[in-house]
Parts: structure tokens; sequence; C-alpha cells
């Protein structure tokens, strides 16, 4: 599924250029041209990721983030004009992710947030530490896998690809979004190295590879790992 962003900015100007710019590059872009508005809609859309506006009327980024936070657990890039050092210093002591000052590059933006939500990713699923479905058994730390008294030996892509989506059980994954976060690649000729993975991580924990209990394909989407 593409990621859900919500741009903060009372700049018409900004939020056409943020909007434009994101959903080019394939997200599902919201927008509010202020903090009041923003908590609104970020209560009702559940965000991937915040684009916020420090100088705003009414309520600063800095308010809106306090609150935002009082709800809503996701990454945030703060935007600003004046590209203060105090502005830096509030934010990251506030907990955002990364700073971007205007004007700014729209192509840069664009990285910056991929590699935000990049993070976001492996952090998430770093938090559990062990999964386990059934007989599968997933442990992080000692990056072991098990299928009841069976160890698997995976590589370490084949185990990044497995512990995402065994960390988000039936949700369903693009091949597109399995390159960006596993191999940090856009490339679309690349999509076949996902499916080469995917293939032999069958191999190693299905119990009949052709017939997969865990490892599911979604036609003409791409996979999921399925938990009941």
């Amino acid at each position: 599924m593409p990621h859900k962003i919500l741009a903060v900015d009372d700049d018409p100007k900004v939020l056409k250029i943020l909007n434009h710019t994101l959903t080019r590059e394939g997200f599902l872009v919201s927008c509010a041209s202020n903090g009041f508005e923003a908590l609104e809609t970020a209560r009702e859309n559940k965000p991937d990721l915040v684009l916020l506006d420090v100088m705003m009327p009414g309520m600063d980024g800095f308010e809106t983030l306090r609150k935002l936070k009082e709800f809503l657990d996701v990454p945030v890039i703060i935007l600003s004009a004046r590209g203060d050092e105090i502005d830096r210093v509030v934010g990251f002591r506030m907990g955002v992710d990364d700073y971007q000052v205007k004007p700014f590059s729209p192509m840069e933006l664009s990285l910056r947030v991929k590699a935000v939500l990049r993070r976001s990713a492996v952090s998430d699923v770093k938090d559990k530490k062990v999964l386990q479905y059934s007989q599968i058994v997933i442990d992080y730390n000692k990056r072991i896998v098990q299928n009841g008294e069976r160890t698997i030996t995976l590589t370490p892509k084949e185990f990044e690809l497995l512990w995402l989506m065994a960390s988000h059980p039936n949700q369903v994954f693009t091949k597109a979004h399995l390159l960006e976060v596993i191999w940090e690649s856009t490339y679309e000729g690349d999509e076949n190295t996902v499916n080469v993975h995917i293939r032999r991580l069958r191999e190693k924990i299905e119990d009949i590879p052709s017939k997969p209990v865990y490892i599911k394909t979604v036609w003409g989407t791409g996979y999921k790992f399925e938990h009941q």
C-alpha cells in the first residue's frame, strides 16, 4: 500500500508543490493549511509521515507537533523558512525525524521523505524482537528462524524480507515497496530480485513451497505474510 503523507503549511503555493511532488512519487497526500486542520486530518487519515511547517498563525508547528504526538506516533519532518538553529534544536528535542529549510528542492525533499520512512520501517520491526506464528519462530537479535525443531539458514536480505513481512501479518506489500525498504532501490527492473528472494524463502520455510501457507502471492499487487 502507498504511504500516506500529511503536508501542513499555511502557504497554498508550498502545499501545491508538496502535493504535486509527493503524489508524483506514488504517495497518498493530504493537505492542511493550519495546525487545527492538521490535527483533525491526522486523526481521520492516520498518516505514515507528517511534513510540518513551523511558522503558522494561530497554532505554530511546535504546538501542533506536541498535540499530534499525544495521539499519533509517526515520523515528522519539520519545514522552516528561517533555517534557525533554535528551530532545529527544539524540533529534535521534541522528536522530529528530519528538518528541511525552505525554499527546498522537490527532489531533495522526496529523498528525505523516503529515507525517513525507511528508517521508521526498520525501527518499527526491530522493536518486536521475536515473532512466532504456529511452528515458525523468528528471532531478530539472534537472526535465527525455526520451523518446529528445524533451524533455517537465511541470507541477510532473506531474513530482512521475512522479518518485515512477518512483522506486518496480512499486510500486502508491493514489489516496489519491498525493493525500496529492503534494497533501497526504486528501479523497477530490479523487481525480479524480490521474486527470487520470495521463491528462496518459500523453499526454506514452507513445508510445501508450491503450496505456501505463510508467504502468499497477491496477484497483480505483490506479497503478504498470511496469519489467521
